[in-house]
């Protein structure tokens, strides 16, 4: 079972629905019991990184997530829901986030027009199972974002898209993988990540 963590964002029924087309067993909730016996974690996030913050500490889900991550639980986080992975974030004021990866989240280049919305292309290093059989070249994947993850550790990176700069679209330490995409968005190539996430950890 797949432990979605419930923290008040949007737009989880179409994550869900492709969970169970891919037959992944999933909950959304915040029940520490059910999360703690959870096989992985998915974080999804639509909203501002300092409301999804506090909406995490009230529930004291950054603690349990920080745990169960430090005992080598999986966990995918997805858009938002990745950039609360790094250190902090200067949307809406500096903010402080979950502290798992390294980096900082800031306001895409005003070079661009923002938000970042729809296909983009993936460039992919090679390599990686997270990424198992996904075509390398003319990969597209549907994002919707007008902050990114930047200052981050270059070895973390397993995938970017070019908008305005190189926007990491795909991190990985260890059991921590980041999507800045929405897969559940993503036609085959979504719900192939998805199905990597699934057969790497469960």
């Amino acid at each position: 079972m797949i432990a979605i963590i419930d923290y008040g964002a949007g737009n989880i029924k179409s994550l869900q629905f492709t969970l169970s087309k891919l037959n992944i067993p999933n909950i959304l909730t915040q029940d520490e019991t059910i999360i703690r016996n959870s096989k992985a974690m998915i974080l999804p996030g639509v909203g501002s990184f300092q409301d999804a913050m506090e909406e995490l500490k009230k529930a004291n889900l950054d603690t349990i997530i920080k745990q169960e991550v430090e005992n080598g639980k999986p966990i995918l986080g997805i858009c938002l829901g990745m950039q609360l992975f790094y250190e902090t974030s200067n949307e809406g004021g500096n903010t402080v986030g979950l502290g798992l990866l390294k980096g900082h989240i800031e306001r895409i280049p005003t070079s661009v027009k923002v938000p970042h919305m729809g296909w983009n292309t993936l460039h992919l290093k090679q390599g990686y199972e997270i990424t198992s059989n996904i075509p390398v070249e003319d990969t597209y994947v549907y994002f919707v974002h007008s902050y990114y993850a930047n200052k981050v550790e270059e070895e973390d990176v397993v995938g970017s898209c070019t908008y305005g700069d190189e926007v990491p679209a795909i991190v990985q330490r260890d059991n921590i993988i980041g999507m800045q995409f929405h897969p559940e968005k993503s036609s085959v190539i979504g719900m192939q990540l998805l199905k990597n996430f699934k057969e790497m950890f469960l």
